[in-house]
Protein backbone atom coordinates (compact mmCIF):
# COMPACT_ATOMS: atom_id res chain seq x y z
CA UNK A 1 0.00 0.00 0.00
CA UNK A 2 1.44 3.43 -0.95
CA UNK A 3 1.08 6.42 1.09
CA UNK A 4 0.67 9.92 -0.53
CA UNK A 5 2.32 12.89 0.77
CA UNK A 6 0.58 15.07 3.43
CA UNK A 7 -0.51 17.60 1.21
CA UNK A 8 -2.65 17.09 -1.58
CA UNK A 9 -0.11 18.80 -4.28
CA UNK A 10 -0.42 15.62 -6.40
CA UNK A 11 -3.68 16.82 -7.76
CA UNK A 12 -4.32 19.26 -10.48
CA UNK A 13 -7.43 20.61 -12.24
CA UNK A 14 -8.30 20.74 -16.00
CA UNK A 15 -11.06 23.19 -16.96
CA UNK A 16 -13.34 20.60 -17.41
CA UNK A 17 -13.68 20.84 -13.83
CA UNK A 18 -11.87 16.36 -13.88
CA UNK A 19 -8.38 16.24 -12.51
CA UNK A 20 -5.71 16.13 -14.99
CA UNK A 21 -3.98 14.28 -12.32
CA UNK A 22 -4.67 12.41 -9.03
CA UNK A 23 -1.92 10.79 -6.86
CA UNK A 24 0.47 10.98 -10.21
CA UNK A 25 -2.08 9.51 -12.41
CA UNK A 26 -2.86 11.15 -15.45
CA UNK A 27 -6.68 11.35 -15.29
CA UNK A 28 -8.30 10.90 -18.71
CA UNK A 29 -12.05 10.45 -18.52
CA UNK A 30 -14.90 10.20 -15.88
CA UNK A 31 -16.24 6.78 -15.55
CA UNK A 32 -19.25 7.41 -12.88
CA UNK A 33 -20.06 7.87 -9.36
CA UNK A 34 -20.39 5.41 -6.82
CA UNK A 35 -21.14 6.11 -2.75
CA UNK A 36 -19.05 8.76 -2.15
CA UNK A 37 -16.39 7.80 -4.50
CA UNK A 38 -15.32 9.27 -7.87
CA UNK A 39 -14.48 6.95 -10.56
CA UNK A 40 -12.07 7.99 -13.55
CA UNK A 41 -9.63 6.19 -16.18
CA UNK A 42 -5.77 6.87 -15.62
CA UNK A 43 -3.00 6.04 -17.31
CA UNK A 44 -0.11 4.91 -14.78
CA UNK A 45 2.92 7.78 -14.93
CA UNK A 46 5.51 5.41 -15.86
CA UNK A 47 3.73 2.05 -17.94
CA UNK A 48 0.82 4.13 -19.16
CA UNK A 49 -1.01 0.83 -18.38
CA UNK A 50 -4.95 2.42 -18.18
CA UNK A 51 -6.83 1.43 -14.78
CA UNK A 52 -9.67 2.75 -12.70
CA UNK A 53 -9.09 5.21 -10.15
CA UNK A 54 -11.77 5.38 -7.27
CA UNK A 55 -11.66 8.60 -5.53
CA UNK A 56 -12.72 9.84 -2.10
CA UNK A 57 -12.89 13.25 -0.65
CA UNK A 58 -12.91 13.92 2.97
CA UNK A 59 -15.32 16.33 3.95
CA UNK A 60 -16.83 15.74 7.16
CA UNK A 61 -16.77 12.75 9.66
CA UNK A 62 -19.03 10.33 7.73
CA UNK A 63 -16.71 10.20 4.86
CA UNK A 64 -14.44 8.29 6.76
CA UNK A 65 -16.21 5.17 6.29
CA UNK A 66 -15.58 5.41 2.42
CA UNK A 67 -12.64 5.83 2.75
CA UNK A 68 -12.46 2.45 4.95
CA UNK A 69 -14.41 0.76 2.33
CA UNK A 70 -11.61 1.64 -0.10
CA UNK A 71 -8.87 0.15 2.26
CA UNK A 72 -11.15 -2.85 2.68
CA UNK A 73 -11.63 -2.97 -1.04
CA UNK A 74 -7.93 -2.77 -1.81
CA UNK A 75 -7.15 -5.53 1.39
CA UNK A 76 -9.21 -7.94 -0.43
CA UNK A 77 -8.62 -7.28 -3.97
CA UNK A 78 -5.17 -7.97 -3.75
CA UNK A 79 -5.69 -11.18 -2.21
CA UNK A 80 -8.36 -12.24 -5.54
CA UNK A 81 -7.62 -14.89 -8.51
CA UNK A 82 -11.09 -15.26 -10.32
CA UNK A 83 -11.35 -13.78 -13.55
CA UNK A 84 -14.18 -12.85 -12.59
CA UNK A 85 -13.36 -10.37 -9.76
CA UNK A 86 -11.60 -6.93 -10.37
CA UNK A 87 -8.33 -6.77 -8.75
CA UNK A 88 -7.07 -4.12 -6.69
CA UNK A 89 -3.45 -2.64 -7.63
CA UNK A 90 -2.52 -0.54 -5.45
CA UNK A 91 -3.77 2.29 -2.58
CA UNK A 92 -3.00 6.03 -1.87
CA UNK A 93 -3.73 8.26 1.09
CA UNK A 94 -3.26 12.06 1.61
CA UNK A 95 -3.05 12.66 4.95
CA UNK A 96 -2.23 16.22 7.34
CA UNK A 97 0.36 16.38 9.37
CA UNK A 98 -1.97 14.55 12.76
CA UNK A 99 -2.48 11.68 10.04
CA UNK A 100 -5.90 12.39 9.62
CA UNK A 101 -6.66 11.24 5.97
CA UNK A 102 -7.79 14.23 3.42
CA UNK A 103 -8.46 12.07 0.31
CA UNK A 104 -7.91 8.67 -0.92
CA UNK A 105 -7.55 6.73 -4.16
CA UNK A 106 -7.98 3.25 -5.06
CA UNK A 107 -6.14 2.42 -8.15
CA UNK A 108 -8.14 -0.74 -9.90
CA UNK A 109 -8.60 -3.05 -13.03
CA UNK A 110 -10.20 -1.69 -15.92
CA UNK A 111 -12.95 -3.74 -17.54
CA UNK A 112 -15.05 -2.18 -20.29
CA UNK A 113 -18.28 -3.28 -19.27
CA UNK A 114 -22.53 -2.40 -18.39
CA UNK A 115 -23.53 -2.66 -15.25
CA UNK A 116 -27.08 -4.77 -15.13
CA UNK A 117 -28.44 -2.00 -13.22
CA UNK A 118 -28.38 -0.07 -16.82
CA UNK A 119 -28.47 -2.61 -19.03
CA UNK A 120 -29.94 -6.31 -18.74
CA UNK A 121 -29.24 -8.78 -21.62
CA UNK A 122 -32.09 -9.48 -24.05
CA UNK A 123 -32.19 -13.19 -24.42
CA UNK A 124 -32.78 -15.41 -21.04
CA UNK A 125 -29.54 -17.62 -21.89
CA UNK A 126 -27.76 -14.65 -21.54
CA UNK A 127 -29.08 -13.60 -18.32
CA UNK A 128 -28.22 -17.25 -16.85
CA UNK A 129 -24.93 -16.86 -18.65
CA UNK A 130 -24.47 -14.01 -16.94
CA UNK A 131 -25.36 -15.32 -13.22
CA UNK A 132 -23.05 -18.71 -13.97
CA UNK A 133 -19.96 -15.96 -13.95
CA UNK A 134 -21.27 -14.06 -11.13
CA UNK A 135 -21.39 -17.30 -8.81
CA UNK A 136 -18.12 -18.57 -9.88
CA UNK A 137 -16.59 -15.32 -9.09
CA UNK A 138 -18.12 -15.24 -5.94
CA UNK A 139 -17.23 -18.88 -5.42
CA UNK A 140 -13.55 -17.65 -5.71
CA UNK A 141 -14.17 -15.14 -2.98
CA UNK A 142 -15.70 -17.31 -0.17
CA UNK A 143 -13.00 -19.84 -0.84
CA UNK A 144 -10.93 -16.98 0.52
CA UNK A 145 -12.57 -17.00 3.48
CA UNK A 146 -14.67 -13.80 1.86
CA UNK A 147 -18.41 -12.37 1.79
CA UNK A 148 -19.17 -9.79 -1.18
CA UNK A 149 -21.97 -8.56 1.31
CA UNK A 150 -23.14 -6.20 -1.45
CA UNK A 151 -24.01 -8.11 -4.70
CA UNK A 152 -26.54 -5.99 -7.01
CA UNK A 153 -26.79 -5.21 -10.77
CA UNK A 154 -24.98 -2.04 -10.15
CA UNK A 155 -22.01 -4.33 -9.09
CA UNK A 156 -21.93 -6.92 -12.16
CA UNK A 157 -20.33 -5.45 -15.11
CA UNK A 158 -21.24 -7.28 -18.15
CA UNK A 159 -18.79 -6.93 -22.00
CA UNK A 160 -21.93 -7.02 -24.51
CA UNK A 161 -19.65 -7.87 -26.77
CA UNK A 162 -17.76 -10.94 -25.63
CA UNK A 163 -20.42 -11.53 -22.77
CA UNK A 164 -17.41 -11.79 -20.16
CA UNK A 165 -18.48 -10.95 -16.41
CA UNK A 166 -16.53 -9.15 -13.69
CA UNK A 167 -18.31 -8.70 -10.11
CA UNK A 168 -16.72 -5.61 -8.79
CA UNK A 169 -16.98 -3.16 -5.49
CA UNK A 170 -15.81 -5.47 -2.60
CA UNK A 171 -15.37 -2.25 0.10
CA UNK A 172 -18.23 -3.77 2.28
CA UNK A 173 -16.64 -7.75 1.93
CA UNK A 174 -16.07 -9.29 5.65
CA UNK A 175 -14.75 -12.64 6.58
CA UNK A 176 -17.26 -15.34 6.42
CA UNK A 177 -18.46 -15.52 9.88
CA UNK A 178 -18.11 -11.89 10.66
CA UNK A 179 -20.58 -9.58 12.64
CA UNK A 180 -21.00 -6.13 11.74
CA UNK A 181 -21.44 -3.54 14.46
CA UNK A 182 -23.94 -1.64 12.02
CA UNK A 183 -26.20 -1.99 8.55
CA UNK A 184 -24.58 -2.32 5.88
CA UNK A 185 -25.72 -3.46 2.11
CA UNK A 186 -27.95 -2.15 0.05
CA UNK A 187 -31.74 -1.92 0.73
CA UNK A 188 -33.29 -3.39 -2.24
CA UNK A 189 -31.04 -6.87 -1.98
CA UNK A 190 -30.04 -6.89 1.89
CA UNK A 191 -30.53 -10.31 3.45
CA UNK A 192 -32.87 -10.51 6.93
CA UNK A 193 -28.83 -11.08 8.72
CA UNK A 194 -27.57 -8.37 7.49
CA UNK A 195 -30.36 -5.85 8.88
CA UNK A 196 -30.35 -7.79 11.98
CA UNK A 197 -26.58 -7.26 12.58
CA UNK A 198 -26.10 -11.66 12.75
CA UNK A 199 -23.51 -13.38 11.20
CA UNK A 200 -22.55 -12.86 7.59
CA UNK A 201 -21.87 -16.37 5.95
CA UNK A 202 -21.82 -17.78 1.93
CA UNK A 203 -25.74 -17.85 2.44
CA UNK A 204 -26.22 -13.73 2.74
CA UNK A 205 -24.41 -14.03 -0.60
CA UNK A 206 -26.56 -16.76 -1.87
CA UNK A 207 -29.59 -13.88 -0.85
CA UNK A 208 -28.06 -10.82 -2.51
CA UNK A 209 -27.47 -13.18 -5.52
CA UNK A 210 -31.14 -14.23 -5.23
CA UNK A 211 -32.23 -10.85 -4.90
CA UNK A 212 -30.17 -9.74 -7.72
CA UNK A 213 -31.44 -12.64 -9.96
CA UNK A 214 -35.14 -11.37 -8.94
CA UNK A 215 -34.79 -8.20 -10.56
CA UNK A 216 -33.06 -9.09 -14.03
CA UNK A 217 -35.58 -11.44 -14.28
CA UNK A 218 -38.46 -9.86 -13.11
CA UNK A 219 -37.91 -6.01 -13.80
CA UNK A 220 -38.96 -5.50 -9.89
CA UNK A 221 -36.84 -5.36 -6.97
CA UNK A 222 -37.66 -7.62 -4.25
CA UNK A 223 -39.40 -7.20 -0.84
CA UNK A 224 -36.61 -7.66 1.56
CA UNK A 225 -37.06 -7.14 5.42
CA UNK A 226 -34.82 -3.54 5.28
CA UNK A 227 -37.55 -2.08 3.21
CA UNK A 228 -40.39 -3.35 4.88
CA UNK A 229 -39.05 -2.86 8.37
CA UNK A 230 -41.69 -0.68 10.94
CA UNK A 231 -39.76 -2.34 14.15
CA UNK A 232 -37.87 -5.03 15.47
CA UNK A 233 -40.53 -7.61 15.32
CA UNK A 234 -40.83 -7.38 11.75
CA UNK A 235 -40.54 -10.53 9.79
CA UNK A 236 -41.20 -11.58 5.88
CA UNK A 237 -43.42 -14.23 4.72
CA UNK A 238 -41.50 -16.09 1.74
CA UNK A 239 -44.89 -17.67 0.30
CA UNK A 240 -46.08 -14.23 0.37
CA UNK A 241 -43.72 -12.83 -2.26
CA UNK A 242 -44.47 -13.71 -6.29
CA UNK A 243 -42.21 -15.85 -7.57
CA UNK A 244 -40.04 -14.79 -11.11
CA UNK A 245 -42.69 -17.19 -13.05
CA UNK A 246 -45.95 -15.98 -11.02
CA UNK A 247 -44.48 -12.15 -12.67
CA UNK A 248 -43.66 -13.81 -16.48
CA UNK A 249 -44.97 -17.28 -17.25
CA UNK A 250 -42.08 -17.74 -19.64
CA UNK A 251 -39.32 -18.33 -16.92
CA UNK A 252 -38.36 -21.65 -17.11
CA UNK A 253 -40.05 -22.91 -13.35
CA UNK A 254 -36.89 -24.42 -12.33
CA UNK A 255 -35.10 -21.24 -12.65
CA UNK A 256 -38.30 -19.63 -10.96
CA UNK A 257 -37.86 -22.04 -8.41
CA UNK A 258 -34.09 -21.12 -7.49
CA UNK A 259 -34.42 -17.82 -6.92
CA UNK A 260 -37.20 -18.25 -4.48
CA UNK A 261 -34.79 -20.75 -2.38
CA UNK A 262 -31.95 -18.30 -2.64
CA UNK A 263 -34.18 -15.64 -1.01
CA UNK A 264 -36.27 -17.99 1.69
CA UNK A 265 -35.38 -16.13 5.21
CA UNK A 266 -34.17 -18.36 7.00
CA UNK A 267 -30.22 -19.14 6.20
CA UNK A 268 -30.22 -22.42 6.25
CA UNK A 269 -33.01 -23.34 4.31
CA UNK A 270 -30.96 -21.24 0.83
CA UNK A 271 -28.89 -23.14 -1.43
CA UNK A 272 -25.93 -24.03 0.33
CA UNK A 273 -23.12 -22.12 -2.02
CA UNK A 274 -22.24 -20.83 -5.18
CA UNK A 275 -21.06 -23.95 -6.30
CA UNK A 276 -24.47 -25.63 -5.71
CA UNK A 277 -26.14 -22.56 -7.61
CA UNK A 278 -23.40 -22.81 -10.59
CA UNK A 279 -24.54 -26.57 -11.68
CA UNK A 280 -28.34 -25.57 -11.01
CA UNK A 281 -27.90 -22.43 -13.62
CA UNK A 282 -25.63 -24.51 -15.94
CA UNK A 283 -28.33 -27.56 -16.21
CA UNK A 284 -30.81 -24.06 -17.04
CA UNK A 285 -28.56 -22.51 -19.68
CA UNK A 286 -28.46 -26.00 -21.25
CA UNK A 287 -31.85 -26.53 -21.16
CA UNK A 288 -32.57 -23.08 -22.65
CA UNK A 289 -30.27 -23.16 -25.49
CA UNK A 290 -30.82 -27.34 -26.61
CA UNK A 291 -34.79 -25.66 -26.72
CA UNK A 292 -33.65 -22.25 -29.00
CA UNK A 293 -31.65 -25.17 -31.66
CA UNK A 294 -35.00 -27.16 -31.45
CA UNK A 295 -36.67 -24.24 -32.51
CA UNK A 296 -34.33 -23.01 -35.21
CA UNK A 297 -34.14 -26.33 -36.52
CA UNK A 298 -38.21 -26.58 -36.95
CA UNK A 299 -37.84 -23.16 -38.30
CA UNK A 300 -35.04 -24.36 -41.22
CA UNK A 301 -37.45 -27.15 -42.41
CA UNK A 302 -39.41 -25.94 -45.30
CA UNK A 303 -42.73 -26.29 -45.24
CA UNK A 304 -44.67 -28.95 -47.45
CA UNK A 305 -47.10 -27.82 -50.05
CA UNK A 306 -50.03 -29.64 -51.10
CA UNK A 307 -49.70 -31.16 -54.77
CA UNK A 308 -51.06 -29.22 -57.73
CA UNK A 309 -54.62 -30.90 -58.40
CA UNK A 310 -54.46 -32.71 -61.43
CA UNK A 311 -56.91 -31.58 -64.28
CA UNK A 312 -59.37 -34.35 -64.67
CA UNK A 313 -59.20 -36.23 -67.58
CA UNK A 314 -62.19 -37.40 -69.88
CA UNK A 315 -63.09 -41.19 -69.90
CA UNK A 316 -61.68 -42.48 -72.73
CA UNK A 317 -63.42 -44.31 -75.62
CA UNK A 318 -62.38 -47.89 -74.42
CA UNK A 319 -63.84 -46.53 -70.80
CA UNK A 320 -67.06 -45.30 -72.16
CA UNK A 321 -67.87 -48.13 -73.99
CA UNK A 322 -67.11 -50.02 -71.30
CA UNK A 323 -69.74 -48.46 -68.95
Amino acid sequence: MSSGAYTTLTHTTGSTGIPKSLFDYEVLDHIGDGAGSTIYVVSHPTTKQLYALKHVVRKSDKDDRFIEQLETEFEVGTKVNSPGLRRSIDFKVNRTILRRATDAALILELFDGVSLESHIPRHLTDVVNTFIQTAQALHGLHHLGYIHCDLKPNNILRDSATGVVKVIDLGQAAKNGAVKTRVQGTPDYMAPEQVKCQPITVRTDVFNFGATMYFALCGKKLPTLFTLKKGDNSFLVDSKIDSPRDLNPLIPEPLSNMVMECVRTNPAKRPEDMADLTRRLEVIEHGLRRDAQKRAAAAAVPQRTKPVAQPQQRPSAVARAAV
